[in-house]
């Protein structure tokens, strides 16, 4: 399941945005059907979370990959986005278990080409940051979408999934092994490793549990 591709992508007969397609497809799906519950698949909230799934979980995993993408491309390696469709396929069947637990592995970008460490490593570094950032950005959104008068539920919710599923993305890449992204960035720079994890560890577990007394102070402050 997690077995390098064959060369064919660096030739040519892959195509990157149909890759990118699948896995935002793929994981909006999963996460929507996590959100719902298997049994409410019928109702109007399961549209209600598959719109926030495409917007906050399949933007934060295509993105997540593209900047990947990017960045190797920048360094002068030969890049390129492969879905893995037998583990997107898992992921939504693990959805629709009364497990209480979201799983997904979308994919990865491959790529090949003489890279220092240092280019690995921020190469490695580009894609949980990219979480975090997303993170950030929908946390410093909100109060000013608020503040134009969209306040229903599912806006609430939307903003708030944007900045908790995106910390926790961010975060967990940055596990210090295997295949995980975290593991490179260790290897290039302890330093950078660090603080990149405490960052992380603020977005995903302490904002959270705060989200709505942040947002509601800073209403005030602006003056709703």
């Amino acid at each position: 399941m997690f077995s390098t591709p064959d060369e064919g992508i660096f030739a040519g007969r892959s195509n990157d945005t149909i890759e990118l397609l699948k896995a935002w497809g793929g994981t909006t799906v999963a996460f929507a059907v996590f959100q719902t519950g298997a049994a409410n698949l019928a109702s109007s909230r399961f549209l209600v979370n598959l719109f926030i799934a495409a917007v906050v979980c399949g933007l934060g995993f295509v993105l997540h990959e593209l900047a990947h993408r990017i960045v190797a491309r920048r360094f002068g390696a030969q890049a390129h986005f492969v879905a893995n469709v037998q583990m997107l396929a898992i992921s939504i069947v693990v959805a629709f278990l009364p497990l209480g637990l979201f799983f997904a592995a979308p994919g990865a970008v491959w790529h090949r080409g003489y890279l220092t460490p240092r280019q690995s490593g921020l190469i490695a570094l580009a894609g949980p940051a990219t979480n975090m950032a997303l993170a950030v950005i929908f946390l410093i959104a909100a109060p000013f979408v608020f503040l134009a008068g969209l306040r229903d539920n599912w806006i609430v919710g939307l903003f708030y999934t944007g900045v908790a599923l995106n910390a926790w993305l961010g975060l967990f890449n940055m596990i210090p092994a295997g295949p995980f992204d975290g593991a490179k960035v260790l290897a290039w720079s302890p330093v950078v490793f660090g603080v990149t994890v405490g960052i992380g560890i603020l977005l995903a577990f302490v904002l959270p549990g705060n989200l709505l007394t942040i947002w509601l102070f800073v209403l005030r402050l602006l003056g709703s």
